[in-house]
């Protein structure tokens, strides 16, 4: 328990206790709780901002993998101060972590390249959601939307609950990955968060989806009628500097 712990540093007891019994070691939750409490291995609580209180309405949550997908931008810093920024693409069913890329400088014609790979390895989502940054407005992105034919969907400026999957996850990034490690440069920041994508499509465990991690998702949606599927390939050619015919699926 203590090793798990020391590991996942982030983690709460409910998620140790899934982890240990992913490997075999089976113990009642309540004498598992009490132990955890008795090590002293509770997770310390961050401060946070204060919110604004009042009702909002609940967000509508996709029927399948790929029906839509979710960006936004994080920002951290190096040891030496220098900021850089990470571009994240989440499907908002799955909650896979489709894309994490680590840049000194992203534009929007970067953000596009990104999103024709990620539709190479995937498929083409149904809709993408994002706030109104300049980078998400820009030309590049109208024109890649025109072109792929996938509704671009801009939440209401200052409302981030409206897009909802990509904070929460933004908040695990930060809290697991960016808030624990000490970044020296652009090639360590991008070897850490490649390693933390992996860990986090298919090792860690979601509450929101019954203890599965997003690729145990992914892989139980494949094949179900309804979910996202999409069986018929074309060919498009991707701009901005991308190789030319890159198989994606309409």
């Amino acid at each position: 328990m203590r090793g798990l712990a020391a590991e996942r540093r982030r983690f709460g007891y409910r998620r140790l206790h899934w982890l240990l019994g992913r490997e075999g070691v089976r113990i009642n939750h309540k004498k598992f709780r009490r132990l955890y409490r008795e090590e002293r291995l509770q997770v310390r609580r961050r401060g946070g901002r204060k919110r604004a209180l009042g009702t909002r309405a609940p967000m509508t949550i996709p029927q399948g993998r790929n029906q839509r997908w979710s960006l936004d931008f994080v920002s951290d810093a190096f040891a030496c101060g220098r900021r850089f920024r990470i571009f994240a693409v989440v499907d908002d069913f799955t909650r896979e972590c489709v894309r994490l890329i680590a840049d000194t400088s992203i534009s929007g014609v970067r953000v596009a390249r990104e999103l024709d790979w990620s539709m190479a390895e995937r498929s083409r989502p149904a809709m993408i959601v994002s706030d109104n940054g300049t980078e998400f407005t820009s030309m590049a992105i109208l024109r890649w939307s025109k072109e792929r034919d996938v509704e671009w969907h801009y939440i209401a400026p200052g409302k981030p609950q409206q897009n909802g999957f990509i904070e929460s996850f933004n908040a695990r990034l930060r809290d697991e990955c960016l808030n624990e490690t000490i970044f020296t440069s652009l090639a360590q920041a991008r070897s850490v968060l490649a390693a933390w994508r992996h860990d986090y499509n298919h090792h860690r465990p979601h509450s929101s989806l019954g203890n599965m991690t997003p690729a145990e998702m992914a892989a139980q949606s494949i094949g179900k009628p309804g979910w996202g599927l999409t069986p018929n390939p074309v060919v498009i050619t991707p701009t901005h500097g991308h190789q030319s015919g890159l198989r994606l699926y309409s």
